[in-house]
């Protein structure tokens, strides 16, 4: 069993304002690979998030007694939602893509030792997309002293979501990263094989990325769902993290009827690590099947 250690909250009041983090837990580093077609893509652990059930968060229109219900029935701890903070790195010839970045190492992130595990130093990754600009997805950006963490790489977002994070995000992120931000519209083709698809509802422009070509895809969905139990077992409950909770429930259920369907493999950030799967059926709702196998 892991074993994680929770940050004082006095330390994480002056680290964080986003919203999407409620206790970060240092946890130990880990790496797992699996080949997409032409491209090797690389799960990376940074941190868990705890979230109390308090319905501040989950199931916000239905109350802590219905999701302690769901949590109890799922054989988990009702008291409390543990999610992941992980990464996904894309190894394609002659560039290295690293998929959002985690809290960082103010919250004691261990992404930078993930990456040594996979043989990886910050200065080889040559480009880092971003699904959207919440502080558990862009606070590896920076150091613990505030500087570029990836002294080489550019740093590509949906042009939406870069203008919400100017006017809504942490003003020293913002100018330590200026410099090396590229933008894209929602849709583009950001590299070869990978594509900026749009999932409304989270934060303005928040995107997930379609990584692979032909018959060999994978999607990491971003911020599509946080919870394997909760935003599986009940896609319709609003979450709290979400900018506009009636759009996010659009995009959930549609998007995850679409995934139960097509059978395509995801990255899930938050789910339990590796967090690569699938969307299964299950009933009116959904289930979460872990699968590491290479797709071809």
């Amino acid at each position: 069993m892991n074993r994680f250690v929770l940050m004082p909250l006095a330390m994480m009041a002056t680290v964080f304002s986003s919203p999407a983090v409620s206790a970060p837990a240092q946890i130990g580093p880990a790496e797992t690979s699996i080949r997409v077609g032409n491209s090797t893509v690389i799960a990376l652990r940074d941190m868990l998030n705890i979230v109390p059930n308090d319905g501040s968060v989950f199931g916000k229109d239905v109350g802590s007694k219905q999701v302690a219900a769901a949590l109890s029935e799922a054989g988990a701890p009702t008291d409390r939602i543990t999610l992941g903070v992980d990464a996904l790195l894309v190894r394609q010839s002659g560039r290295n893509v690293l998929i959002d970045t985690g809290l960082g190492p103010k919250a004691g992130g261990a992404l930078m030792a993930s990456l040594a595990k996979a043989g990886i130093k910050p200065d080889a990754v040559s480009d880092i997309l971003i699904t959207h600009s919440h502080g558990d997805h862009v606070g590896g950006l920076v150091t613990a002293t505030g500087a570029r963490a990836f002294p080489k790489a550019a740093i590509h977002m949906s042009a939406t979501e870069w203008s919400w994070m100017q006017q809504k995000g942490d003003p020293a992120l913002v100018a330590a990263i200026s410099a090396r931000v590229k933008t894209f519209q929602i849709g583009a083709t950001v590299f070869p094989g990978i594509v900026a698809v749009g999932i409304p509802g989270h934060t303005p422009g928040h995107v997930g990325f379609q990584i692979g070509t032909g018959g060999s895809h994978l999607l990491d969905i971003g911020d599509l769902a946080h919870s394997a139990i909760l935003s599986l077992g009940h896609p319709a409950w609003i979450i709290g993290y979400d900018t506009d909770g009636l759009a996010g429930r659009k995009s959930r259920e549609a998007w995850l009827a679409r995934l139960a369907a097509s059978g395509e493999r995801v990255f899930a950030p938050h789910f339990p690590f590796p967090g690569i799967g699938r969307i299964k059926r299950q009933g009116g709702a959904y289930a979460w099947q872990p699968d590491v196998r290479g797709i071809d």
